[in-house]
């Protein structure tokens, strides 16, 4: 495989790692972390687990999906010392690594299978609202005063009547590129990613308001003050990345929660990761779920033993790498490859990135996360699927992540009862099978939802080579959920040379008009 396909890879790598260096920079930064510490987590993602049978075209590295519990840790286990919570946190990302490894070695890598995606779309819209709470102020050039997400968005409007003009100016250029570089129907240039465009408009604007020195400006008679601080600041020499754990708080309660956060949320984000890219891939090559899952856990147990960011598999990047006519997982290296090379050649120029560039990149990545049109997609699916999306992302900025995906898990159960499903039978697959020549009837009974679709794609993963379709009955089920419907659709994609049919829903009443909507048993109508 090497000698054919590493040219392009190389290349694929290459055009990879400019969109990689400053969002890097951006993820750890915005965690609280140093801000090689996304670039030490992306050279080991690269350089090792690369080759430890990770998913062939994903890259992996630091996401901005892990922000928020980063950032969490190092500030409540710092106590006041972020530097003391940075390292805590490292101790933390250690052992959810070493948890992950132990849920790939148990084979739990389908966990993200029994996840609702109108939940798991949620956290990822309040992780949006959150980042962009938070950059906002850093594109303005104020520090704010609140600390949790609504205080911050609650002081947007103050920033706005105290910005600073040139460090705004930096910032929503940034912006003004990343979303209108899609617009651009020229081939050369929309083949330039969007960040490296960032950088080069933002260096030169740094250089041009001397953000490097300490001075004032006056503009419309209000005094103005710049300096380094608005700049990326970075270690005097490679060596000076490495930092090492602080265990002393490991037994704590705050420790525990961010251990649990940090394994469950990381390895459920990091698997839908996987799946779509699969989706993507060309060759449509089907990645092993719990050995990816594990050559993540040993990245991230190397990774904050030498004071790197929590890693997934990152779903934009790993988009780009296919874009980009990646063939193996030698892109993923070569991506680590540059990565490591530029934080040895060349940190004076990384140290003229200004960091309202930065936030310009996150606060597109946050509305991304939390796209009106994600809203939109997921009402017409089901209103009811609008309720448990809204839901988890309201209490998500209220609380925190976990407790957030658990008003919403268990928010979905309580609508499945409602419509009919009864709590005995929504974590047991009850199927009857029935083979007839090369098909296969499965009739599936009482209740198909989230909670118990991993029976029913075990039963498919085992299907014998020789059947050729596959009949799913529903006719005996109360209740068939989106989830299922959507899982179900997406291993119908993943076969090759077999179909599969999905029957008796005609006597189910749809929760919208949209083909996967959740179903529940038609009621007999009452007699007046």
């Amino acid at each position: 495989m090497f000698p054919n396909t590493w040219k392009t890879d190389l290349g694929s790598g290459f055009l990879v790692f400019l969109i990689a260096l400053p969002l890097c920079l951006g993820i750890s930064m915005a965690s609280g972390f140093p801000p090689t510490a996304g670039i030490l987590t992306a050279v080991i993602g690269g350089l090792i687990v690369s080759f430890l049978g990770s998913a062939p075209l994903t890259i992996k590295g630091p996401a901005a999906g892990l922000i928020v519990i980063a950032l969490g840790a190092v500030v409540e286990l710092g106590a006041g010392n972020n530097v003391l919570g940075y390292k805590r946190a490292l101790a933390v990302g250690m052992v959810a690594g070493v948890v992950q490894i132990i849920f790939a070695l148990t084979k739990a890598g389908n966990v993200g299978d029994m996840m609702p995606s109108s939940v798991v779309h949620g956290m990822l819209a309040a992780i949006g609202v959150i980042i962009i709470s938070k950059q906002a102020h850093v594109l303005l050039g104020v520090v704010p005063q609140g600390k949790d997400p609504l205080h911050l968005l609650a002081e947007i409007p103050h920033s706005i009547l105290n910005l600073n003009p040139e460090v705004v100016f930096i910032g929503l250029l940034s912006m003004l590129i990343l979303f209108g570089l899609p617009m651009v129907k020229v081939n050369w240039i929309r083949r330039i990613p969007g960040p490296m465009f960032v950088l080069l408009a933002a260096v030169p604007l740094g250089l041009l308001f001397d953000l490097e020195h300490e001075h004032n400006y006056f503009l419309s008679n209000h005094l103005f003050h710049v300096g380094p601080n608005l700049l990326i600041r970075l270690p005097g020499t490679l060596s000076a990345t490495i930092a090492f754990p602080d265990f002393s708080v490991i037994f704590s309660a705050a420790s525990l929660k961010y251990i649990v956060m940090f394994s469950l949320i990381g390895s459920i984000e990091s698997l839908l990761s996987v799946s779509a890219v699969d989706a993507l891939d060309p060759e449509k090559r089907t990645s092993d779920m719990n050995r990816d899952l594990l050559a993540t856990g040993i990245g991230n147990t190397i990774a904050s033993a030498l004071g790197g960011l929590p890693m997934i598999s990152e779903i934009v990047r790993s988009k780009a790498n296919i874009d980009n006519g990646a063939k193996s997982h030698l892109s993923n290296f070569f991506h680590g490859m540059f990565l490591l090379l530029s934080l040895a050649l060349i940190p004076g120029l990384l140290q003229k990135i200004p960091l309202a560039a930065l936030a310009g990149m996150l606060i597109y990545t946050g509305f991304r996360l939390a796209s009106p049109k994600e809203f939109m997609h997921v009402y017409k699916i089901g209103a009811e699927q609008l309720f448990l999306f809204v839901t988890t992302l309201v209490v998500t900025l209220a609380t925190d992540l976990l407790i957030g995906v658990g008003v919403g898990l268990v928010l979905k159960i309580a609508i499945h009862l409602k419509n009919g499903a009864r709590l005995s039978t929504l974590f047991r697959t009850i199927v009857q099978e029935e083979r007839n020549g090369c098909q296969l009837l499965i009739r599936v009974h009482e209740a198909a939802v989230y909670t118990n679709y991993l029976g029913l794609k075990k039963r498919l993963a085992n299907v014998d080579a020789s059947i050729h379709t596959v009949v799913i009955d529903f006719e005996n089920t109360s209740v068939v959920d989106h989830t299922v419907l959507a899982k179900l659709k997406g291993v119908e994609r993943e076969w090759n040379g077999r179909r599969m049919i999905i029957t008796g829903l005609d006597g189910h009443e749809a929760m919208s008009s949209h083909a996967l909507a959740a179903r529940r048993k038609a009621r007999p109508a009452v007699a007046v």
